[in-house]
C-alpha cells in the first residue's frame, strides 16, 4: 500500500512516536511533508512520551493523534494505555501504528523473537482492537476497517494498525545528515584501544555490531563485551549494576543519544550513586540511524550540562580524535564517575555485519570473564 493512501485514510493530521526500520516509509513521508513540525509531528525520547503528548493533543483539539513506533515499544506505553487513556480512565482515543518486528516464522535478530509473538497479544490485553496491514492489503480493506475504528474510537477506545515487513511504499526519499566529523566505527576503535580489557557494555543498534566487528578485526575475544541488542535506553543502567559489584574494575559503557534520551532518568541515578569506575562514553549523531537516520533531540539539548547537573563530577564533550583520545586515558585513570560525549557524523559501512554468537552465548562468556576479575 502507498504510505500517501496509508495516510489519508487514517485522516489525523498529527502524528507522534519513535522511528522504527520497518516504519521507514512512513517516517520518510512524515519528514517530507512536515519535518519536525510540534503542529503536526514530533519524534519523542520514548513511546510512553508520545503517547502522552498525544493526549495532551487530543485534550486540546478534540481529534485523534496517531502514535507509531516499533513493537518493542509496546512495553513504554503499557502504563499511559492503562492508566491514562483507558476508557474507564480518561476515555482518550488513539490510532498507533507499530511495526511488526520478530513476526512469527519470519527471520529477525533476537531481540525481537519474542516481541514479535506476544505484539498482537499485548494490544489485545490492553483493550486495543488490532488490524495486521501486510503488502497484498488493499486500500478499501484498509478504507472498511478505519470506518469500523471510528466507531471504537469515538467510544473513547484506542486502535492500532500493525504493519508487516514491505508492507508501506512509495516513499519520498530524505536524506538524513549533520556537520560532524568522526565516524562512529573509528570512535568505538579508540575506545577499545583505551580500554584494553575492561569490561564494556553497549547500547542497541549499530554501535554494538561495530564492536563485535573491531573486536573481530583485531583478533579479540567477544568476552570482554556485553551486546545490549535489544532493551533500548538501559545500557548505562546495566554498566551501573556491574559497576556497583565490580567496584575494583573499570567499566565502560558505549552509548547512543537516541537510548540516553529514551531513559534519561538513568543519568539521574547514575550521577546520585557516583560509581568511582563508570566511563559512560555518548557517541551523539543526533539521529536514530539504526532504524533510518530520522532525527533526535540530543542536536539541540547540553548532554554535558544535563550530566553535570545529574551529579556527575567529570562530563566533556569532543568533536575530534586527539580529543577523545586524551579525555578517554583520562577517564581511564581517574577514580570517579566520567561522561564523555562524542559528536558524529551519521553513516555506516553498507557491510557491517551482525554478531555471529548468539544473545546467550554473549551472556555467559560476558559472566564468565567477570568473575575471573
Amino acid at each position: 500500500m502507498k504510505v500517501e493512501s496509508f495516510v489519508n485514510i487514517i485522516g489525523s493530521d498529527f502524528y507522534t512516536g519513535v522511528p522504527d526500520s520497518q516504519l521507514k516509509a512512513l517516517c520518510n513521508y512524515l519528514m517530507d511533508r512536515y519535518g519536525i513540525d510540534p503542529k503536526h509531528h514530533v519524534i519523542a525520547a520514548n513511546e510512553g512520551n508520545c503517547t502522552a503528548l498525544a493526549a495532551g493533543y487530543h485534550l486540546a483539539t478534540g481529534k485523534v493523534p496517531v502514535v507509531y513506533m516499533q513493537n518493542s515499544g509496546e512495553g513504554n506505553i503499557i502504563n499511559p494505555v492503562a492508566s491514562l487513556l483507558n476508557d474507564k480512565v480518561y476515555a482518550i482515543p488513539v490510532v498507533f501504528v507499530v511495526g511488526w518486528r520478530g513476526e512469527p516464522g519470519i527471520h529477525d535478530e533476537p531481540q525481537h523473537i519474542y516481541q514479535g509473538e506476544v505484539t498482537l497479544k499485548l494490544l489485545e490485553d490492553m483493550d486495543i482492537a488490532s488490524f495486521v496491514i501486510g503488502k497484498d492489503t488493499t486500500e478499501d480493506e484498509m478504507r472498511a476497517k478505519m470506518e469500523e475504528y471510528r466507531t471504537i474510537l469515538s467510544s473513547g477506545k484506542d486502535v492500532a494498525f500493525v504493519i508487516r515487513k514491505g508492507a508501506l511504499t512509495d516513499a519520498p526519499k530524505v536524506e538524513y545528515g549533520n556537520d560532524n566529523q568522526m565516524v562512529r566505527e573509528q570512535i568505538i576503535q579508540h575506545i577499545v584501544k583505551v580500554s584494553g580489557e575492561d569490561p564494556v557494555i553497549s547500547t542497541t543498534g549499530k554501535a554494538s555490531r561495530e564492536l563485535f566487528e573491531t573486536r573481530e578485526a583485531n583478533g579479540q575475544s567477544h568476552k570482554y563485551d556485553f551486546l545490549t541488542v535489544g532493551s533500548m535506553g538501559h545500557s548505562s543502567s546495566i554498566a551501573l549494576g556491574v559497576a556497583i559489584n565490580k567496584p575494583d574494575q573499570k567499566i565502560w559503557c558505549v552509548d547512543g543519544d537516541g537510548a540516553v534520551l529514551m531513559h534519561m532518568g538513568a543519568m539521574a541515578v547514575m550521577g546520585a550513586n557516583k560509581p568511582q569506575n563508570v566511563v559512560h562514553v555518548v557517541i551523539n549523531n543526533a539521529a536514530h540511524e539504526t532504524v533510518g537516520g530520522m532525527p533526535t533531540v540530543a542536536g539541540q539539548i547540553d548532554l554535558v550540562m544535563i550530566a553535570k547537573a545529574c551529579g556527575y563530577p567529570n562530563a566533556v564533550c569532543v568533536d575530534n580524535f586527539e580529543d577523545l583520545d586524551k579525555e578517554l586515558q583520562a577517564a581511564k585513570e581517574r577514580n570517579e564517575l566520567s561522561l564523555i560525549e562524542v559528536k558524529c557524523s551519521i553513516g555506516a559501512r553498507e557491510d557491517l555485519g551482525r554478531p555471529t554468537t548468539t544473545a546467550l552465548e554473549n551472556k555467559n562468556n560476558f559472566m564468565d570473564y567477570l568473575k575471573s576479575l
